[in-house]
């Protein structure tokens, strides 16, 4: 018998404005991306890409 593989829906959160106010008040204060993504209860690169998205650099990328 073959088994069945549960297939796992990824669920994405959407950034609020004040995601958005918070990931640009980290950039400016340039707190490093693994604090800021424990903070926010995201993925390093969730949150790089939004940064590259918005315009503003995270990390290595300044």
């Amino acid at each position: 018998m073959a088994k069945k593989s549960k297939s796992v829906k990824l669920v994405r959160k959407p950034y609020s404005a004040a995601d958005i106010k918070l990931l640009k008040a980290h950039s400016k204060s340039r707190t490093p991306v693994a604090k800021i993504s424990k903070r926010m209860k995201r993925s390093e690169g969730s949150l790089r890409q939004k940064a590259l998205k918005l315009g503003i650099g995270l990390g290595h990328q300044r």
